[in-house]
């Protein structure tokens, strides 16, 4: 009673699985609320605020809204854009190769830098991958950290026209086939899916980055060199012309083992 209550996100107005949170804080007795951003989606949209207001509670709106807005991405991404928010994960050379010509790819990076991928996908809510990539490394795509298997994510397959084996350790999963990458983010967030890694093969990879998709890159490098005959980490993405290539910001940068870990986020005109 009395108290003030800082929020992240403005409390909500609407019934959904819980009570409204702007009534609990009501109920509560809180003199304040200072909460960081407005909710967006249209149940809610400042009707928060406004019954807060109406209880005599002082209201502050706006402080360290930047990083509320980061904190809360993906499910600003999918109110505002019908969409989870997607990280593209990869692990390459330092020229950018995935693979050799031969397709081996196990291992580029070490194993520190593997399990930092593992604790990677522990933040997201699915994981998509492809289903070639299926078929050559047959992998589990769940994080496998000690005490954290119950947070591996959702599992994910794009499989174009084909299928992928029953007996695939990706299994059970979801597949889709003959489904682009912005059907299956719409579905994906039809489903309540707020954030999603893509962890795939060249060819998925340019798909979502060519359609601009791609809010962030997680990209570890190996202090190797390949050389033209491996496989990149982008199929083609058809430019040809440098001022129109997709631009990211570096978000952040460090070491894991042997290996360089750089977090970039795409730079969008408006934000």
């Amino acid at each position: 009673t009395g108290a003030t209550a800082y929020v992240t996100l403005e409390p909500c107005a609407h019934q959904g699985e819980t009570g409204p949170c702007a009534d609990a804080l009501i109920e509560a007795g809180i003199a304040r609320c200072v909460v960081a951003i407005e909710d967006p989606d249209p149940r809610v949209a400042g009707r928060g605020l406004d019954k807060l207001r109406a209880a005599g509670i002082e209201v502050a709106v706006g402080c360290r809204a930047g990083d509320a807005e980061s904190l809360n991405a993906g499910f600003l991404m999918r109110v505002r854009n019908g969409r989870p928010w997607v990280g593209l994960k990869t692990a390459t050379t330092l020229d950018g190769m995935v693979a050799t010509a031969t397709g081996r790819s196990q291992w580029i990076t070490g194993p520190a830098a593997r399990a930092r991928g593992h604790l990677l996908r522990a933040r997201f809510d699915a994981i998509i991958t492809g289903a070639g990539t299926v078929r050559a490394d047959d992998p589990q795509l769940t994080c496998r950290l000690p005490g954290m298997t119950a947070r591996s994510p959702m599992r994910v397959v794009m499989a174009g026209s084909g299928g992928i084996a029953p007996e695939s350790r990706v299994m059970p999963c979801r597949v889709y086939q003959d489904a682009d990458a912005p059907t299956v983010l719409a579905d994906l967030a039809e489903a309540g899916i707020t954030r999603v890694l893509v962890e795939a093969g060249p060819k998925i990879n340019a798909s979502f980055m060519g359609a601009d998709l791609v809010d962030e890159l997680h990209w570890f490098r190996a202090a190797k060199v390949m050389g033209g005959d491996g496989l990149a980490a982008f199929g083609d993405l058809r430019h040809d012309d440098p001022q129109g290539l997709p631009g990211f910001r570096l978000a952040a940068r460090g070491e894991v083992g042997a290996d360089t870990y750089d977090v970039w986020r795409r730079e969008r005109t408006g934000g």
